[in-house]
């Protein structure tokens, strides 16, 4: 009996690593894991079942992208017969104009990533060396990289250049969009609920530590919030969203910061938590009736949402669906309700009982726009596009053979 070989998809964020193991075959999803910061006490390093059994749970020494990779290896090299892999994909946050589509990893395309560090400074360096570290620790295994930017590859010039002189544009200053794998599986997700529906008009809202709206029509993106990094847009937990470009010159000018304080500033030190102190969602709705700034926070928050929603409303000239999608827009209600609290006049109004039992439709029944709530699976599309190569593989092994 052929033993079931297995994907597995590495997903690697600012403040976490999360991973899925899935049937190489059917793709059914085997094992997902967590390695996450709890609070200042460290790391805690967490694998649960197909049924959501607590398979590991344990606190891990070191506190960063680099331990917690370490300890995802240890773990499935200790547990290779088990659990035998036939590919592992990545989750890339960026690889420039030229490299949007999976594509598998090899010499040419980390030296060509190397090369594009500028363009994402906060994460490119510890994709790579996360990526460097596992091909040397599962040699021979098939690696591919998913780029977080191929769902916004085919947007119209309009959204997709900055109005700057062209030399900029050759070194790839453009508008590339992120959470791409998001979007990707939440539009999979649409079409199985409701074909037609997915081939409409929609906004989705991908809500959380890190977070951005797209506008899909006709099944493609043709805007989006972030544009050449993931510090832009929506205010964020730590970082600024969209600025006045005066702002960033005023910062190196009155107060003499150099670039990489400002880079530090707008992504780590600002939205949320420059607000109120802290950049965590729960703690401000917690606090948000008992303390002023806990309350700008959540309200700047919303605000600069339900903005957005009327932008990209605005230019696939009207909205059949808004979904919210992301750790915060899947799981709070209230700031759904906040979300869209006053958008009647784009047909957007949600049922309150619906919304805090946590439905999959929120919106009335005679409401013109239909609002969602889905859970979304980055690890879940890593490992479609990664299955793509597998069956290639073999392809090409089998021409081989005969």
């Amino acid at each position: 009996m052929e033993i079931s070989r297995y994907i597995l998809a590495l997903n690697c964020g600012s403040s976490s690593l999360k991973f899925g193991l899935f049937n190489a075959q059917s793709l059914e999803q085997t094992l997902s894991g967590k390695v996450a910061s709890k609070g200042l006490v460290g790391w805690d390093f967490k694998i649960t079942g197909r049924d959501g059994e607590v398979l590991v749970n344990y606190p891990i020494a070191g506190q960063d992208s680099y331990a917690a990779v370490d300890e995802v290896i240890n773990w499935f090299q200790s547990n290779k017969r088990l659990y035998p892999l036939a590919a592992i994909g990545h989750r890339m946050v960026q690889g420039g104009p030229d490299h949007r589509k999976p594509e598998l990893i090899g010499e040419a395309l980390l030296k060509s990533l190397d090369q594009l560090v500028y363009l994402a400074p906060n994460h490119l360096p510890t994709e790579i060396a996360v990526v460097k570290t596992v091909i040397k620790s599962f040699p021979g295994i098939p690696q591919v990289a998913c780029f977080d930017t191929f769902f916004h590859a085919g947007l119209p010039p309009c959204a997709k250049y900055y109005a700057l002189p062209n030399e900029y544009r050759a070194q790839g200053l453009i508008r590339y969009g992120f959470h791409g794998l998001s979007y990707e599986y939440i539009m999979k997700s649409l079409w199985r609920i409701n074909a037609s529906l997915s081939r409409k008009k929609i906004i989705i809202a991908h809500l959380g530590n890190g977070a951005s709206m797209v506008a899909v029509k006709n099944g493609v993106s043709i805007d989006t919030t972030m544009g050449i990094s993931p510090v832009g847009g929506l205010v964020m937990s730590t970082r600024s969203g969209d600025i006045d470009p005066g702002v960033a010159l005023f910062l190196l000018k009155q107060n003499k910061l150099s670039v990489e304080q400002l880079d530090d500033l707008l992504s780590k030190q600002s939205g949320l938590k420059a607000i109120a102190g802290t950049g965590d969602m729960e703690i401000l709705l917690k606090d948000e009736h008992t303390d002023a700034k806990a309350r700008e926070a959540v309200t700047a928050f919303c605000y600069q949402a339900k903005k957005q929603i009327g932008a990209l409303a605005a230019a696939m000239g009207g909205l059949d669906a808004l979904v919210f999608t992301g750790g915060i827009g899947e799981n709070s209600s209230i700031i759904r309700k906040y979300i869209c609290h006053g958008l009647d006049f784009l047909g957007i109004s949600i049922n309150k009982v619906a919304n805090e039992d946590g439905h999959q439709v929120i919106s009335e029944v005679e409401g013109k726009v239909k609002v969602c709530v889905l859970a979304t699976n980055e690890e879940r599309m890593i490992a479609t596009h990664s299955q793509t190569f597998i069956k290639e593989q073999n392809i090409h092994q089998h021409h081989h053979e005969r």
